[in-house]
């Protein structure tokens, strides 16, 4: 169990917040909202999860577990929320056990997951007809960044919600940007993804030629990534991908996901993304040889 606070955080007051689903990213989210003094509720739809992490983290601040989302959010000054897609959202928002219906006026709700601007648009009117205030908040950084509390966060929203949330998130976030109206967090990470999925397929090209014309390709990048080639995809998925390894980070099946979001979006405000349409369509190929779950940097395995 953790007992001490390995990010020394200079934490603003305790408050009473809730956390909606404890995946990979969420997990470690909670934690730190924990290890940083708040009050934390967190429900998740497989209770076994939630127990095990009250368990873990019972020497922060009392953590507690709640059957349903609604009873989660009772009372809460902030409940974050990182699920899966548009629908996953829906559930843990809306209907008689959903958190809106649980929340106090003027709560704020921060959604940390990646999902449609439009979800984001139709969940924000719906709060704001409630008395209640939203915050899309989609996140990079992946699984490490969550664990390591480094994440940076892309918000939409109104910047009363935003200033609220902001210096609770700290706690797990080493950035968090209010860039627009509702909705603007959502698309900023479209353009995140936008800028992996090219970088990442030009990185497996890269890998391959060099492998195929006999070089030692961990030397290469070594080199290369001191100069203008150098990305963090490079520094941090280049030698792996030498080593065919892909059993960490962001899975495919979520990269698809979001790329899905993106090509929808580009459908609706006209943009052209060919690049990305056809990596996505790479990705499909990587699934079709069971790497649903590898790690996105598994696109030079069509290469080799």
């Amino acid at each position: 169990m953790p007992s001490t606070n390995p990010r020394n955080y200079d934490a603003p007051p305790s408050r009473k917040v809730a956390f909606l689903g404890l995946g990979v990213m969420g997990y470690p989210m909670a934690g730190h909202l924990a290890l940083a003094g708040h009050e934390v509720t967190v429900y998740n739809r497989t209770a076994t999860k939630s127990i095990a992490w009250c368990a873990e983290y019972a020497s922060a601040t009392d953590p507690k577990h709640a059957p349903t989302p609604r009873e989660a959010a009772a009372g809460a000054d902030i409940v974050f929320c990182c699920v899966g897609n548009d629908d996953d959202l829906r559930s843990v928002t809306l209907g008689a056990d959903g958190a809106f219906a649980g929340m106090k006026p003027g709560a704020v709700f921060v959604d940390h997951t990646t999902a449609s601007a439009e979800v984001a648009r139709e969940l924000y009117a719906a709060a704001k007809a409630q008395g209640l205030q939203f915050v899309d908040a989609p996140v990079s950084g992946g699984q490490a960044g969550a664990q390591n509390g480094q994440l940076t966060v892309m918000c939409g929203g109104d910047a009363d919600a935003f200033n609220t949330a902001q210096p609770v998130a700290a706690a797990f976030a080493r950035a968090f940007t209010l860039l627009g109206d509702s909705g603007a967090g959502q698309l900023a990470k479209m353009v995140n993804q936008i800028c992996i999925a090219g970088l990442v397929q030009g990185l497996s090209e890269a890998v391959a030629f060099g492998q195929n014309a006999g070089l030692d390709m961990k030397q290469v990048l070594d080199v290369i990534g001191k100069g203008a080639a150098q990305s963090w995809q490079m520094d941090n998925r280049g030698k792996t991908m030498v080593d065919d390894k892909f059993d960490f980070g962001f899975a495919v099946d979520w990269m698809r996901k979001d790329l899905g979001l993106v090509l929808d979006e580009a459908k609706r405000n006209g943009s052209r993304v060919p690049v990305t349409a056809l990596v996505d369509q790479f990705y499909a190929d990587v699934q079709k040889m069971g790497g649903n779950r590898w790690d996105t940097s598994s696109l030079v395995k069509r290469l080799k």
